[in-house]
């Protein structure tokens, strides 16, 4: 199945299939026909997979940064970017990034800044790259001040969602890349009891066709694609702190289920909905088995520092809520009435 992002001339297909990582060479020769060099980014970890023999079709370099969050960093960048230019690319050539959201982040950025801007194709081989962080040409690193600090809008020319690539995730990488699935879900009305009838598959698609629909409607992000950020503020929060202990503490989809259950009971706590979508909520994230509870020795007085300072934030809180005319952006929310929430978030069984 392909699921196009509208974007007139810089549009371009999500495949999602099996073997979709095969379609890379035929990606570059109808989009970047001036291609001669592809450089594929990924991490030591995919490229030791048995499926990984990705091939562009072209004179092609393979380089290697670190697994996780850590690859997302100035120095990352910097050193990605000189082993680059020693292959010497053109604006004609490609910048290839397979593997997880960070890894797609990083290669993304490197796309974005290298020559102001070469090709790039997106082989997002985790749950939550698939769904959400190769979709849509947001692109960063992070900063020791928070998360996707340093960025760029640069769009790919495709992007291949192999099913195949995340038949052997292990079971975290799955629950986290449920997190951001559980947004979509939600965003899109669905109930607990739905999810019996629905396999993983489709919940990639539904959560593509989500995200491409929203993307090609509001690319940098001046509206309805702030939506995607729910459950978001408190999530940036929550790894902002943990990644100041330790990288691999708290995973971004994690994170983001912590931040929906939140950030309904914040609705519910301002008037904007009742206890029945607190409920639908609650229902649909234990039947994906995702976290729902802010963690004790995540201090409220450090989480609401983060979400006052957190990219999105407009120097005041900032929350895409439910409501009555469905999800919408709040902002200039009262800090006391986040706290007073959160508390009483951290204190429920």
């Amino acid at each position: 199945m392909n699921v196009s992002v509208e974007l007139g001339e810089r549009s371009y297909d999500v495949v999602l299939s099996d073997g979709a990582r095969h379609q890379l060479a035929a990606v570059i020769a109808e989009r970047a026909p001036r291609a001669r060099a592809a450089v594929i980014v990924t991490t030591p970890h995919i490229a030791a997979q048995p499926w990984f023999d990705v091939t562009s079709g072209i004179e092609q370099h393979l380089l290697t940064v670190v697994d996780g969050e850590s690859a997302k960093s100035l120095d990352v960048l910097e050193t990605l970017l000189e082993e680059v230019a020693k292959f010497e690319l053109s604006r004609n050539d490609v910048i290839v990034g397979v593997g997880g959201g960070a890894l797609t982040d990083l290669a993304g950025f490197a796309a974005a800044t290298y020559l102001r801007g070469v090709a790039l194709v997106q082989v997002p081989t985790s749950l939550v790259g698939q769904v959400d962080a190769a979709i849509g040409g947001k692109t960063g690193v992070n900063l020791r001040s928070g998360k996707n600090l340093v960025g760029a809008f640069h769009q790919p020319i495709g992007v291949l969602c192999d099913f195949e690539t995340i038949a052997t995730l292990p079971e975290r990488e799955r629950l986290g890349g449920l997190g951001e699935v559980a947004k979509c879900w939600l965003l899109e009305g669905g109930f607990a009891a739905e999810l019996t009838e629905v396999s993983l598959h489709d919940l990639i698609v539904m959560s593509v066709k989500l995200k491409a629909a929203i993307v090609s409607a509001d690319e940098r992000e001046g509206g309805r694609r702030a939506l995607l950020n729910y459950g978001h503020t408190l999530a940036h929060a929550l790894e902002k702190v943990a990644l100041a202990r330790d990288d691999d503490e708290l995973r971004h989809g994690e994170a983001v289920a912590i931040g929906l259950a939140f950030a309904v009971r914040l609705a519910e706590a301002l008037g904007r909905v009742d206890q029945s979508e607190v409920t639908r909520h609650d229902e649909v994230l234990e039947v994906f088995g995702l976290q729902r509870r802010v963690p004790e020795h995540f201090a409220s007085s450090l989480l609401l520092e983060a979400m006052s300072h957190d990219k999105k934030a407009h120097h005041d809180l900032t929350f895409v809520l439910a409501g009555a005319e469905g999800f919408e952006t709040v902002r200039g929310v009262d800090p006391q009435s986040v706290s007073d929430v959160l508390e009483k978030f951290r204190g429920e069984p």
